[in-house]
């Protein structure tokens, strides 16, 4: 199998019996050497100190005093951020439990950057398997945000950050298109068919999956909208040990349906408003990005009403042409009979 996402921390985590994963030393040691709490040149004696002893011992209490000695304003904040998430990872049994404790508690007070990489963690361990690169690239939509343009019928997405990063880079040859490409509706798709990958070229993203500078289409029928719904399947079976199917759809023509699952902020208020009867108007429907379909394998997991009908999701780009897919949407919004 191809290793793949080798900064991602999934290497640094363990293994409990059922195959979900476990927060060790390792990990949490990696989380206390981020930038935001290493020390720097201006940085106190005391701070120095206390980043030395929870790198020896990542799961050292740290008390309310020492966090005082800091001289450090925003060492202080960024310590108390980190020791809050570390708490976290320590109660949970493994890193899903976590994952799901951060939505079902509420009110969301875990930082964006945490939630993304305990994702990016996870479902690297959910593709584990996995030999298809673009079911590699696709499930980075599960943790960074992807830029989209809509050109001759095509939605192309590629990495925001890259995008944002080198749209107005002097660079030359393909990865200086990418930018180009996003950032200026008037180049063509074909002026970076090098950086798009598909399936004829897609073991090319294995040399390159961390450099986030691939383009991949989205639009139905293409290959890797089907690797995305792998994802789905996958992630859902590894969090719930349950069987779904999921299709792409180039619409939805049932009138009435009985569930659907927005997999964005985006989608979820398209879906809910066409649910309620609501019309959508050609800017707002332009933002649709794909329509699956999901069915469940065991028709008793699911809750009586909505047993043996499809689940419908949606994905779709904001005014500012960004997608951020939620994958814990798909965990908290399943009709589930055991979770209603």
């Amino acid at each position: 199998m191809p290793d793949f996402w080798t900064h991602s921390g999934f290497h640094l985590a363990d293994r409990d019996a059922n195959g979900k994963l476990v927060a060790g030393d390792d990990l949490l040691r990696a989380w206390w050497a981020r930038p935001e709490v290493a020390p720097v040149a201006e940085s106190c004696d005391a701070e120095r100190a206390l980043h030395s002893a929870v790198l020896a011992d990542p799961r050292r209490p740290v008390s309310a005093a020492e966090l005082a000695a800091m001289q450090d304003p925003d060492a202080r904040e960024n310590y108390s951020v980190l020791l809050a998430f570390r708490e976290r990872l320590i109660a949970a049994p493994t890193l899903e439990a976590a994952y799901l404790d951060i939505f079902r508690a509420g009110n969301v007070s875990v930082a964006p950057l945490f939630i993304d990489q305990l994702a990016h963690i996870i479902v690297r361990g959910v593709l584990d398997d996995t030999e298809d690169p673009l079911e590699a690239r696709t499930a980075e939509l599960f943790f960074r945000r992807q830029k989209v343009t809509l050109q001759d019928g095509t939605s192309m997405l590629a990495d925001a950050e890259t995008v944002d990063l080198h749209a107005h880079a002097q660079m030359g040859g393909a990865y200086g298109n990418i930018g180009r490409l996003l950032a200026e509706s008037n180049t063509r798709v074909k002026s970076v068919d090098l950086d798009v990958i598909d399936r004829d070229n897609a073991l090319s993203y294995w040399a390159r999956d961390e450099r986030h500078d691939t383009v991949v289409s989205f639009n139905y029928g293409r290959a890797a909208l089907d690797a995305f719904c792998r994802v789905i399947e996958k992630w859902v079976r590894h969090f719930y040990g349950i069987e779904v199917a999921v299709t792409p759809l180039p619409s939805i023509q049932e009138k009435r349906w009985a569930w659907h699952i927005g997999l964005d902020a985006e989608a979820t208020g398209i879906l809910n408003d066409l649910y309620q009867g609501g019309e959508l108007d050609w800017a707002r429907s332009q933002r649709i990005l794909a329509l699956f379909q999901l069915d469940f394998a065991e028709p008793s997991v699911v809750r009586p009403d909505v047993a043996g009908r499809a689940v419908y999701l949606a994905c779709a780009m904001d005014a500012d042409n960004l997608l951020r897919i939620k994958p814990q949407n798909l965990l908290l919004n399943l009709p589930l009979a055991s979770i209603s």
